[in-house]
């Protein structure tokens, strides 16, 4: 017999305020706006005055859930946002000077054999083949050539094997929800924080002040503010998990320049020596920046390297950005819940600033909580939070620990470090006999950890030992393959055509 639901000790929330604009906060209002239709007010408070960090961003696939579950129309989100698309990320200088490869989205191939790809390729190359494991991407091969379609929904085609996310203008995305948002109910308030009250018995928050006077209270409030964190550190004194003995660099300049007539569609992360630099191509602009460690160079000379590595003139001067690599202590405390950089910082190197916000935006909607605020929900929130951000953690080490690089400091100290041991035993794991193992909350899956790999050069001593006892021809399907791709790449339309025809900004 079906038990029933006690909904006498049901306490629902009758308010909810976001604090702070931004990609964070403008997601939020619009993931809540689209969940809860009725008998709670949403509410958000920024101020003009307080600018955001976003100055363009890349993305990996997932942010397409988020539209999706949004109901939001691909072709117009991206004309609105001047944005273009991205089937991954290319890898300059990271291993060793002049070395390159190529992180795509989607996998390497089809499964042809249960051994693993990699092992044929490395089979393969023993015996004369000099193929790379880039060759074996459809993602790498339209990016090379320049030209973009969605996938085939046929599994039985190399156009069903890759994947994809965007590029958009992070300015123009917020305004974009914010539009979403506002017309679905979320109510706006303009104005500066002057003061955060707590009650005196819990210490919870009441209600916040601005500048001009007004209070605003909530049941639960969401802490977008970036990094200064007003609700969840500078109220509720959560505290922080510095990481940045892992992940040294500490600051960053931003710069626009003039974009190219086919920008190409995927991100490119070049090593400097103190640390890297980022291009984004959007249809209006490319964005650039150089992620650098303040104890390697000085920001004048950061700001030099930058701006003689453009690919076109730069459209306006550097903007700089200070931040410490780490995550508070937790993301909900009380009733507050911290999304964005005020839940803490991963350095952009694999595209995952808008990947935690939306994460962060799913378990709201996941542990969604009532006024009781039960302890058992805001618990396994945070359980879940903190591994999501270590696996993310853990996997932008790697790059900066598999290097060979021996011409500056920086590069030195992060190949001789001591990485989080749950690092260092996949590591481990795939330099005896190329196996990649799994973790729990990892959101990059065996592609994205085989391209790094072997991207930064971490081989195999051995092969699987399966392989020895398999019949197939691991040659003759690679060469089928990589065929096969090349072909299909050459019958795309190039990534600018696609635009023109679908997603053109006025």
């Amino acid at each position: 017999m079906a038990s029933r639901v006690n909904s006498g000790t049901s306490r629902p929330l009758r308010s909810i305020l976001i604090l702070g604009g931004g990609s964070a906060g403008w997601m939020t209002a619009a993931a809540l706006a689209y969940a809860v239709q009725r008998d709670c007010k949403i509410m958000l408070i920024e101020s003009d005055e307080i600018g955001t960090v976003g100055v363009g961003e890349a993305t990996i696939p997932t942010i397409r859930l988020f539209n999706q579950m949004l109901g939001i129309d691909e072709h117009d989100f991206v004309r609105r946002t001047k944005g273009s698309f991205k089937l991954g990320i290319q890898f300059v200088d990271w291993a060793k000077l002049g070395h390159c490869y190529f992180h795509p989205f989607g996998s390497f191939g089809r499964p042809f054999d249960v051994v693993g790809l990699h092992h044929h390729l490395m089979a393969n190359s023993m015996h004369g083949g000099a193929d790379s494991l880039d060759d074996y991407s459809m993602a790498w091969a339209a990016a090379r050539a320049g030209k973009f379609s969605k996938p085939s929904p046929d599994a039985r085609h190399v156009l069903s094997t890759f994947d994809y996310a965007y590029h958009f203008d992070a300015g123009l995305y917020a305004a974009f929800l914010r539009d979403y948002a506002e017309k679905r109910g979320v109510e706006r308030n303009e104005g500066k924080v002057a003061d955060v009250r707590l009650t005196g018995e819990t210490g919870w928050v009441e209600s916040i002040r601005l500048e001009d006077g007004r209070e605003f209270a909530a049941d639960l409030f969401i802490d977008c503010s970036g990094f200064r964190g007003v609700l969840i550190e500078q109220a509720l004194k959560t505290g922080f998990e510095d990481w940045s003995h892992w992940l040294p660099c500490d600051r960053a300049l931003a710069v626009p320049c003039a974009g190219t007539s086919n920008p190409p569609p995927y991100t490119r992360s070049t090593a400097r020596a103190a640390g890297w630099q980022w291009r984004i191509p959007l249809q209006h602009r490319t964005g650039n920046g150089y992620v650098y460690s303040s104890a390697h160079i000085s920001d004048d000379e950061a700001a030099k390297t930058l701006l003689s590595n453009l690919d076109g003139p730069a459209l306006a001067d550097p903007r700089p950005l200070r931040f410490t690599a780490g995550r508070r202590n937790q993301s909900w405390n009380k009733n507050v819940i911290a999304v964005g950089l005020s839940s803490g910082f991963l350095e952009p190197l694999e595209s995952t600033s808008i990947h935690l916000i939306q994460a962060n935006i799913s378990k709201i909607l996941a542990f969604f909580p009532d006024r009781n605020f039960d302890p058992l929900v805001t618990a396994e929130f945070n359980r879940v939070a903190k591994h999501e951000t270590e696996a993310i953690r853990d996997f932008i080490i790697l790059h900066y620990h598999l290097n060979q690089r021996t011409d500056s400091q920086l590069w030195r100290d992060a190949a001789n470090m001591a990485v989080p041991d749950s690092l260092q035993y996949k590591i481990d794991h795939f330099r005896r006999y190329g196996r990649l193992i799994a973790r729990d909350m990892d959101i990059f899956g065996p592609t994205s950890w085989l391209a790094v790999h072997l991207g930064q050069l971490n081989l195999p001593q051995h092969l699987d030992p399966l392989l020895s006892h398999r019949a197939v021809d691991g040659g003759d399907w690679l060469n089928k393959l990589r065929a096969a791709m090349t072909a299909a790449a050459e019958a795309l339309p190039s990534h600018q055509h696609y635009i023109d025809q679908n997603c053109r900004a006025a």
